[in-house]
Order: C-alpha cells, then structure tokens, then sequence
C-alpha cells in the first residue's frame, strides 16, 4: 500500500484537473451512502466532538473510505481541528492501494467542490472574492476560486486579524491578484463578486440584506445543524443549490434551520451537483441573480480526488 505525503498530494491535484474529474465523478456511476455522522462528548471541551466515515465505491473499480475527527478547541493544543486519513482500496479484489493524509486532501477537494459550483453559478466575469474565515481551508478556496474566475481582488477577513494576515501568506497566486487582509466585513459583502465563507459560526455572518444581483455566495463551513453563515434574508433571496440534497438537508443549519422555520422549502432548491453536472438542471440563470451554493462534503469527491493521486503515483513508478 502507497503511503502518500501531503506534499505527492498538492503535486497531483491541480484545481484544473480535479474540477473536471470531479465534473465527471458527479456525473458518472457511483454508489455513496449517506456519511455515519456522530458527535460524542469531550469532557477536555466546551464543544462536542464529531467523527465522520465517508464510504464511496465504483463497481469494477476503486473503493474508498475517509475516517476523520473534528475537534473544535484543539487551537488550544496547536493542532488542527480536522485529522483523518483516506484508504483507496481495488474494488475488485479488496487489495489496500493507498493511504493518505484526510484533511489536505479534504481541503483540495472541498475547494475544487466549490470552484466547481462557481463554475456553474458564478457569473463569468467575477473578478473580485471575499473570503470570510481563517482556517486551514481558506488559502485553498481562495486558490480554487481564482483558478476558475478572473479574480484581480481578494478579501480576506476574521474575526482575528492576525490569522487572517497568516492566511494571506499561505497563499499563491500571480502577482497581478491583489489581496490583503480587511478588519471590517460589512462593506465588503455588497462589493465581492463572490463570496466564500468557511467557519465553525453559530451566529450568520452573511446578512442578506446587503448582497446585491449578481453575486455568488459560497458556503462552506457550518457543518452541524445548530451552525449558520448565512442569514434567513440571505436564504429569501438567492438561488439555492447545494453538493448533496440529502446531506444537506440533514447535517447543516444553513439549509436545516429554514427548512425547520419554514424559510425554505425543500423543493425550492434549484439543485445539486449530481443534477448541474449531469446537465438535468440548469445553473446560473441570469447575470442578476444571487446564487449561493451550500457545501456540506461528499464522499464521491474524495474518491475522485484519491483516483487522481494514485494515477498520478503509479504514472511516475512506470
């Protein structure tokens, strides 16, 4: 079996490739039950803690399962709040193919998820994006986000300046992309052409009173039920559509909470990847609308991901 290091994974997921194969993933033949998703107490923290299985398989050909924990206040030891490693195994004669590290390979994949979606719902000509949140996750939508639209400006704020400054310089992009960090997120909510959002909020950050027609807005983070970034007048307004229609009714607040209030109904959701990539379901439908994808994680873009990364190793052993 391959061990792969996080640096073999960068090398064989560039957003380019991974966004088309993720495209024809969403749109080929595959079995992916819904994610085990179980919280169970910390007596060591204020917030649960949470352990997520995400089995996916291809008839005839490979089969995966990533096996990740969250612990929320794990700042508090210098460790990251997602760990988990992904196995690839041969679906036809059950043979351990790869091992790798879960959260690099989670956080290329859930940005390429999220270009994906912008490809679709985001208007051509976007060239400005605010990123609201400095976790690990955030240099990779940034980078996602800009290999699929003409972005000349990036935002970047949270609630912790410093971090956001840490995450200004963790990312690469050409020289003609201007990015800085900004200490005050209101402003730029009616001004970025996109906006991305990924952070573990209980209070929505995104007030859709101040989105304006045409913009694009990403969700992310808000992976329980009781977690929002996005407000109930953010709902009114945009276009919804989201990775998963199963997991996202379930397992987020974003789309739970006004299903719950009756905000919104569930048939008022333009869609989900399945549907955009397989062409049953149109996208953006005009330059004025507000759309807002909701991303909750699938187990197929894991796959996709680590089909890539072991033809890629197995190309170069050749």
């Amino acid at each position: 079996m391959l061990l792969i290091t996080p640096e073999d994974i960068k090398a064989a997921l560039p957003y380019s490739k991974l966004c088309t194969h993720l495209h024809q993933a969403f749109a080929g033949d595959y079995t992916v039950p819904l994610r085990h998703h179980h919280d169970f107490n910390n007596p060591d923290a204020l917030l649960d803690s949470t352990l997520l299985l995400m089995p996916a398989w291809q008839s005839g050909g490979f089969l995966g399962v990533k096996i990740v924990s969250i612990a929320p206040e794990n700042h508090k030891y210098q460790l990251p709040s997602i760990q988990g490693v992904y196995l690839l195994f041969d679906a036809v004669k059950g043979t351990p193919l790869l091992q790798c590290d879960a959260k690099i390979l989670t956080n290329i994949r859930t940005a390429a998820a999220s270009a994906l979606a912008a490809d679709f719902l985001a208007n051509p000509d976007s060239n400005s994006l605010l990123m609201i949140g400095t976790g690990s996750l955030s240099p990779f939508l940034i980078e996602a986000h800009c290999s699929i639209r003409p972005i000349k400006k990036v935002w970047i704020w949270g609630r912790n300046p410093q971090k956001a400054e840490q995450v200004l310089k963790q990312i690469s992009l050409p020289s003609e992309i201007e990015i800085q960090v900004v200490e005050k997120l209101e402003p730029y909510l009616s001004e970025a052409d996109i906006i991305s959002s990924a952070t573990m909020s209980k209070t929505a950050l995104i007030a859709g009173s101040k989105l304006r027609p045409g913009q694009h807005v990403d969700l992310v983070g808000s992976y329980k039920p009781d977690m929002r970034e996005a407000d109930d007048t953010a709902i009114i307004r945009a276009e919804v559509f989201v990775d998963t229609l199963e997991g996202a009714c379930k397992e987020t607040g974003d789309i739970a909470i006004p299903i719950k209030t009756g905000i919104l109904k569930k048939d008022r959701i333009q869609g989900d990847l399945f549907g955009l990539c397989r062409g049953l379901v149109s996208g953006r439908k005009s330059q004025q609308a507000i759309t807002l994808f909701k991303s909750v994680g699938h187990a197929l873009e894991d796959l996709a991901a680590a089909q890539l990364i072991y033809e890629a190793h197995s190309n170069q052993n050749q």
